[in-house]
């Protein structure tokens, strides 16, 4: 079953962001890079290590580093639920 983003958020989950640099497989002293982004639990960030795990068995290119930031989009006091409409002409 998957959440909806906002469910996500609301379960603690925030944005994790990563940029991989790897070896390309034909031309081993270029760099190239790659951005990865997906809702992540912090501080373990399971779904971003097993995101580098896969890379690790199944790309060729080999990882020369990865750089990621985590940002919680919701945080305690930021969520309210708001009940009312307002109607404009």
């Amino acid at each position: 079953m998957t959440m909806c983003e906002t469910e996500l958020m609301l379960k603690g989950y925030g944005l994790t962001t990563a940029e991989m640099f790897y070896h390309m497989p034909d031309y081993e002293h270029v760099l190239n890079t790659f951005v990865w982004q997906e809702y992540d639990l912090a501080p373990d960030h399971p779904r971003l290590f097993k995101f580098i795990e896969f890379w690790r068995e199944e790309i060729e290119g080999a990882l020369h580093s990865v750089r990621f930031t985590h940002r919680k989009l919701l945080r305690s006091g930021e969520w309210r639920n708001v009940v009312g409409e307002f109607t404009l002409h």
